[in-house]
């Protein structure tokens, strides 16, 4: 495996930091992709209480027009709006992005969790495609607007269950052999690989974007309902009641991760808790593997490939 000592970023997190921690941020603009629920929505809200711009992007009109509403009636003179967002098509990322005239951070949130296998519109695996794919050509998209925006940054969400990842080169879409959690893992470890390289990237061509991750934990949100179904559905319903933290403590890495001035490219943060499971930001580690640079390499090239979109950003 290839990587350097570069890879490992420094920096430390405030212990207990909640979302009252967060500073002012009248002026900024922020685009959450996802957030008409969950993990999204506390993200979209937390940053409207703070005086942020917010784009919330969804799939569903109706849906994020409702989540909207909810967020300006607990905040009258919150500056959100919503726009349409499928990242299951590419097509729409590229008309999303068309729209954005300028942007501070891109909160990469949205996903797809553990469905029988489905294809995008393009014909690929879909939480692969959701997940991975479609940030990797929105953030492509929005890179220039990015530049020029105020501490700009990209934080993409993963989760614990990258540990368990592997990307299968050899079947990415599953058409041999599909396992649910393996290519949820798959794409979850696809997340780190890319920010990490994304990181990487920009840094050794002197573009001023900070890349940096974030993981919720176990966070009940209805991700854990949306896609899975059966006997896994079920399990799930009741781990959520008994093990896990609420939407509101999953999103506070990702919080942290857009707004503190603690954070370091190319850092992880997520909970502080036993196994990361629940609990404040810190650093966390990512699984060695993703800091390969080989993987990060063959990894980028596969997605600029499958989406058609290039950043321009030599690897040095």
């Amino acid at each position: 495996m290839s990587t350097t000592p570069e890879d490992e970023p420094g920096g430390t997190t405030s212990p207990g930091w909640t979302a009252a921690d967060i500073p002012a941020l009248d002026g900024r603009t922020f685009i959450v992709t996802g957030g008409n629920s969950g993990l999204g929505f506390e993200t979209c809200r937390a940053l409207a209480a703070k005086g942020a711009q917010v784009v919330l992007a969804a799939r569903d009109p109706e849906k994020g027009a409702e989540a909207v509403e909810r967020i300006r009636a607990e905040h009258p003179d919150a500056t959100v709006e919503t726009r349409v967002l499928d990242l299951a098509d590419l097509d729409s990322v590229e008309v999303f992005a068309a729209g954005i005239r300028e942007v501070d951070v891109l909160v990469n949130n949205a996903g797809v969790m553990m469905p029988p296998r489905t294809t995008s519109a393009q014909g690929y695996e879909l939480q692969f495609a959701v997940n991975h794919l479609g940030h990797f050509a929105l953030t492509a998209r929005l890179l220039d607007v990015l530049s020029q925006g105020a501490d700009p940054r990209v934080v993409t969400v993963t989760s614990f269950l990258h540990r368990r990842g592997r990307i299968h080169f050899d079947d990415l879409h599953g058409e041999h052999k599909y396992s649910r959690t393996g290519y949820y893992s798959q794409s979850k470890l696809a997340n780190v690989v890319f920010g990490l390289e994304l990181h990487r990237r920009l840094r050794q061509n002197g573009v001023p974007i900070t890349s940096a991750l974030a993981h919720p934990g176990y966070a009940a949100t209805n991700l854990q309902s949306a896609g899975p179904t059966g006997i896994m559905k079920l399990a799930m319903k009741v781990s959520n009641r008994l093990a896990a933290q609420d939407a509101e403590m999953g999103a506070l890495p990702q919080l942290y991760a857009a707004v503190s001035q603690d954070v370091d490219g190319g850092q992880l943060i997520g909970p502080d808790g036993r196994k990361e499971q629940k609990g404040y930001p810190t650093v966390v580690q990512p699984l060695e593997a993703a800091r390969d640079r080989e993987l990060a390499k063959r990894l980028w090239d596969t997605s600029e490939e499958l989406t058609g979109v290039t950043f321009g950003l030599a690897a040095r």
